[in-house]
């Protein structure tokens, strides 16, 4: 491992820090090296909050230590215009930093490489494609949301090795064991917004809450898990705990135009509610993650039953997908399945790639990306 390398990594750890709190800005680090040492650290915390190079380069001037002619690594091609903070270009040529070392490039085509030209032509040298590929996929959601004007969609289940999520009567309680139940907290602390169908609800009455995730002090935290109820014909109960809970603000109904009128006129006294067009089955997906994306959701975790998860596979809407399996075979032809629906046609099944298998005590979690053409 180069040396070079080995503060590119430093700054993708502190990057990580940040995990699931910056939405909807990227997880960004960076690391000030001088005579060959670090003097400064940094990393992006939350949106609004400086951004990771000025963070470096005040833990170095805290610290006593001249940045004239030092290094900065960076995981992501620094801001070059004005935002919610002032451009971290000029903060660069400030600091009287000689060199400038970026893993990855802005993912915005209108942006991209705007930086790289700004601080060489004011005699800043510039590298770019360090540990490029790690640093695109810290990003992943973010990169997909803006260069797709879509949130990145990941579908979540839990369920039996022959894919079983519930009994036929409707007993899912615990398929898996606590250590796969911590990791899918995790997916949720990372994610933007988590969706379910009305009948989750109905059968559950799910929380759908982060819990038992170390996250930071209160002021770096970034907003709070935003919950999507898919309900066409708004029959969510008013006592739903996604209704009465100090979230409930962070809930949304999504109805479609011929919900009835008192119902929703007492669910907006509770939670945000949503109108969006039905299509065949279900809802307009498409749609609905278009407006979504427009309100900074960048990432979407779909936790619904079968025919949740399903009506996303079947809009060809799905980008990842993280199963657990418990070492059980449940059977039974009406037992509840992780993916339902109407189903694909061979040729057409979602093709998997970057698939990754972890043993999560007894159980199996697999993590993967949906190859695109």
């Amino acid at each position: 491992m180069s040396t070079d390398e080995q503060w590119m990594r430093e700054a993708l750890r502190l990057a990580r820090r940040a995990r699931g709190e910056t939405s909807p800005n990227p997880m960004v680090g960076a690391v000030l090296v001088r005579r060959g040492k670090i003097i400064g650290r940094g990393w992006h915390r939350r949106a609004g909050l400086a951004h990771a190079e000025v963070n470096a380069i005040e833990d170095a001037v805290k610290n006593g230590h001249a940045t004239r002619g030092a290094t900065l690594f960076v995981t992501l091609e620094p801001c070059s215009t004005h935002g919610r903070t002032p451009p971290c270009t000029q903060a660069i040529v400030d600091a009287g930093i000689g060199r400038v070392i970026v893993a990855a490039p802005d993912p915005n085509p209108s942006h991209a490489g705007r930086a790289f030209q700004k601080l060489r032509r004011k005699g800043v040298a510039v590298e770019h494609g360090l540990l490029a590929e790690p640093a695109a996929e810290l990003n992943a959601f973010f990169n997909h949301w803006i260069t797709n004007d879509l949130p990145l969609v990941t579908v979540k289940a839990a369920m039996t090795l022959d894919g079983k999520i519930a009994t036929a009567s409707g007993e899912s309680k615990w398929i898996t064991g606590p250590s796969a139940r911590r990791e899918g907290m995790k997916l949720r602390h990372e994610a933007d917004a988590i969706v379910v169908g009305v009948n989750t609800i109905l059968a559950d009455d799910p929380s759908l809450t982060v819990r038992d995730v170390r996250r930071p002090k209160p002021e770096w935290r970034g907003p709070e898990l935003r919950r999507i109820v898919l309900d066409p014909r708004a029959r969510i109960p008013l006592d739903a705990r996604v209704l009465n809970d100090e979230l409930a603000p962070a809930t949304t109904v999504v109805v479609s135009a011929d919900a009835p009128a008192k119902r929703l006129a007492k669910l907006k006294a509770r939670c945000g509610v949503m109108t969006c067009r039905l299509a065949k089955r279900g809802f307009q997906l498409r749609m609905l993650l278009k407006r979504l994306a427009k309100q900074d959701v960048t990432s979407l975790l779909v936790e619904g039953g079968g025919e949740t998860n399903a009506a996303f596979v079947e809009a060809g809407l799905v980008d990842r997908v993280a199963f657990f399996y418990a070492p059980k075979i449940l059977g039974g032809r009406d037992a509840r399945t992780g993916v339902a629906g109407e189903g694909l046609p061979l040729a057409a099944g979602l093709p998997l790639e970057k698939i990754r298998w972890r043993n999560l005590g007894p159980d199996l979690m697999l993590t993967a990306r949906v190859a695109r053409a």
